[in-house]
């Protein structure tokens, strides 16, 4: 199943969704830089999403520091910040659309059961592959805990701006895979879906953490008759021994007691020259804004390194 951008027409809508479950740090300013600058390259309307779906995670006071350090650093976006902890209706609506269709099913596996059942992880994040055990219908003395959706057969094949082909043998990666969760949050996935074609999302560039995500999400797309935007998955920054990043790496928020009026340019430069851009020297000291201007005017997908790695020059 090869999957192609199906597009309103229109200018290109990109976006950045950060969590608020830790300070924006060196990953997430990488992801926002090329967001940013892959939009505004076109003309396009870059729009701020607020991931905060997680609510257990959730960080108090870190939803405003990312927004008050994006304005320090030089970002602007277009329209109003769309915050998922406010959308739970429009997932619920998705939710009942996927199951009148067929495409959804209750689930009442516990992770230790699944365990139990499957066979070995596939892939790098140790994800289990659903064994189908409630595909056909809850077993006896089994109780409602999720939904899944009814993974296909067929891998699903994309073209990314930066990873180039992929394809993703879903059923052997993950099997059929959560929408709704057990504690009644609508999982990841689903909300992401929903919101980017709410918004009318046309572009998604976003870390390469993201990647096995994509098939998922394009799935949900097909099921819910919505566009599939273009996608662009970007290098993690990584630490000395290769590991992505944590929130608590590396920080590059306001409250990390950053003088973003002085660095955010470094910064932004560092960002820039991490995803294989050659800012000129004259930008060097420059402020955020001014920084910006010239990404958003020059950036270069085709010079986007594809191997994830440590960001060296920024102290």
């Amino acid at each position: 199943m090869t999957s192609s951008p199906n597009h309103r027409p229109g200018p290109t809508v990109g976006r950045f969704a950060p969590s608020p479950t830790g300070p924006l740090h060196l990953g997430s300013l990488v992801a926002a830089v090329g967001s940013y600058a892959m939009t505004k390259r076109s003309g396009g309307l870059w729009l701020l999403r607020m991931e905060d779906l997680d609510t257990p995670r959730v960080v108090p006071g870190m939803a405003d520091d990312i927004l008050r350090t994006l304005e320090a650093l030089g970002f602007s976006w277009d329209g109003e910040i769309v915050r998922q902890s406010r959308r739970s209706a429009a997932y619920e609506a998705a939710l009942e659309r996927l199951l009148a269709a067929g495409h959804v099913y209750p689930c009442g596996c516990s992770r230790a059961e699944i365990a139990r059942a499957a066979t070995a992880p596939h892939d790098g994040e140790g994800e289990l592959a659903y064994p189908n055990i409630c595909r056909h219908g809850l077993p006896p003395g089994k109780e409602l805990r999720s939904y899944r959706v009814k993974v296909p057969a067929d891998p699903i094949t994309f073209h990314d701006l930066v990873m180039g082909e992929k394809s993703f043998d879903l059923a052997r990666i993950c099997g059929d895979f959560v929408v709704k969760r057990a504690d009644g949050l609508f999982a990841y996935q689903l909300a992401v879906v929903v919101d980017d074609a709410d918004q009318g999302v046309t572009q998604v560039v976003r870390g390469a953490d993201l990647l096995s995500s994509t098939p998922r999400q394009i799935l949900l797309q097909r099921l819910l008759d919505c566009d599939t935007p273009t996608y662009a998955h970007l290098p993690l920054v990584t630490g000395p021994g290769g590991a992505k990043l944590s929130k608590r790496d590396n920080a590059v928020s306001l409250v990390a007691g950053l003088d973003l009026a002085v660095r955010g340019g470094e910064l932004l430069l560092a960002a820039l020259r991490f995803l294989g851009q050659e800012p000129p020297s004259f930008l060097a000291g420059a402020p955020g804004a001014e920084v910006l201007a010239w990404a958003a005017a020059s950036f270069d997908v085709a010079k986007v390194p594809t191997q994830s790695s440590p960001l060296h020059d920024v102290r």
